[in-house]
């Protein structure tokens, strides 16, 4: 294993400009998840909301819901619309799907309004969505505890595979197919499902062991089969090397959800694994943080930092990385660029090492590294409150669109409507 060394020079930013920064949301708390390029040039964007006023309009009540906002290239609004029921409704993904409608993932605790069903506390709440944001079908996944449901992909037969978390010790051992067992696990495991193009499940599996293993991200391989990222502090059933504490869990399944391989990565304090991106030469970029300065991880500048792997098809691990300050850093989210770069996003509370300036507290993060991991530009944007990004990406061209959550109201966030708001900041290159 090599470590990618640290250069003084990556504190030179290129150039770049931070287009707009707009904040959306009514008087209580939104937030924005994911954000992903559309194939007319304009982006979406999905969240939560709790607010039932402001910029969000025929939502009758303060229970959280889903939202959904679509933008045209040139950021304009085209549409905003919540889906839920009268309870805590959160969406956390969103996929445009190959008839151009849209797929959304997250969880719910509703039987009501939008969702028709609920098997236990909170499930896996999934939508499918038409071109103009009506819902095509909607389906629900859980059993008697809180499933969580965490990332959707499209898969190369036009299905869907769903990852999550599953109450493995509520549900009784009941989430997998009848071809699996499920001896031996406990607590919160990856739960993996797999459905047609209808949302029918044609399989699911669960993984992990007995304490808590959280998916946060999954790509499909090549070979039809599956990488899924996240974390587990268990040292049992399915996890054969724990390194200490939460470690990045990374594992590869079938395409048919038997486990292929699996591998921890880290040192003796906290790494949590968020994201996944493939790279031009066949391999794989995770993107998390680590609180570790051991074993895997061969730097570390203070509290916690931005941590970058990078792993062979194997899960070989080729190099680590760390990024940030003598405070807490944190990554959530790495795509690649147009020009074989890669985008990530972010928070901070540094304005030393690879930082240079906070504003307070947490700030929005959006870091540009080349194929190796060096830094192309960073930028923190945010004021004296609590501001984070929870994915990127880039639209045509030179442009990028980072989202999340900002509470501020001062320094670079000009309006705050509640308690917390919707974050969109647009940089170009």
């Amino acid at each position: 294993m090599l470590s990618c060394s640290s250069d003084d020079s990556e504190n030179n930013e290129q150039n770049f400009e931070v287009s707009s920064i707009k904040t959306f949301g009514g008087t209580k708390n939104e937030s924005g998840n994911k954000v992903i390029r559309t194939n007319d040039g304009g982006y979406a964007v999905i969240g939560y909301t709790q607010s039932n006023d402001g910029d969000i309009e025929n939502k009758i009540d303060e229970s959280f819901d889903y939202w959904l906002l679509k933008f045209d290239l040139n950021n304009q609004l085209q549409l905003s619309k919540t889906y839920g029921g009268n309870s805590n409704d959160r969406a956390s993904d969103i996929i445009q799907t190959s008839d151009n409608g849209f797929a959304l993932i997250g969880f719910s605790f509703s039987n009501d309004g939008n969702v028709t069903s609920n098997a236990g506390i909170q499930d896996f709440w999934l939508i499918k969505l038409d071109t103009s944001g009506d819902i095509s079908w909607e389906k629900s996944f859980g059993f008697s505890g809180l499933d969580r449901g965490i990332s959707i992909i499209e898969t190369n037969d036009n299905g869907y595979l769903l990852i999550g978390e599953l109450d493995v010790t509520a549900s009784g051992g009941e989430g997998n197919s009848k071809y699996f067992t499920s001896k031996g696990h406990a607590g919160g495991d990856y739960w993996a499902i797999k459905l047609d193009s209808y949302g029918n499940k044609q399989w699911s599996k669960f993984y992990g062991g007995t304490f808590t293993d959280t998916p946060n991200d999954v790509v499909q391989t090549i070979d039809n089969n599956y990488i899924i990222v996240g974390s587990s502090d268990s040292v049992d059933v399915d996890i054969t090397n724990n390194k200490g504490s939460y470690d990045f869990w990374v594992i590869k399944i079938s395409e048919t959800g038997s486990l292929i391989w699996e591998k921890s990565f880290g040192g003796t304090e906290i790494d949590k694994a968020y994201g996944i991106t493939t790279t031009n030469d066949g391999n794989y970029l995770i993107i998390g943080d680590t609180r570790s300065s051991d074993q895997d991880v061969s730097n570390n500048y203070g509290a916690a930092d931005l941590w970058l792997i990078k792993i062979t098809p194997n899960g070989d691990l080729l190099w680590d990385k760390s990024l940030g300050g003598s405070n807490f850093d944190s990554g959530s989210a790495i795509s690649k660029t147009h020009d074989g770069s890669f985008i990530l996003s972010g928070n901070s509370r540094s304005s030393n090492g690879n930082l240079t300036e906070n504003e307070g507290q947490n700030d929005a993060w959006i870091i540009k590294i080349d194929l190796n991991a060096s830094i192309e530009w960073q930028k923190t944007i945010g004021g004296t409150e609590i501001d984070f990004t929870n994915d990127v990406t880039q639209l045509n061209g030179g442009t990028y669109v980072a989202i999340g959550e900002t509470s501020s109201s001062n320094q670079d966030i000009t309006e705050n409507k509640g308690f917390s708001d919707l974050l969109i900041i647009t940089i170009n290159e």
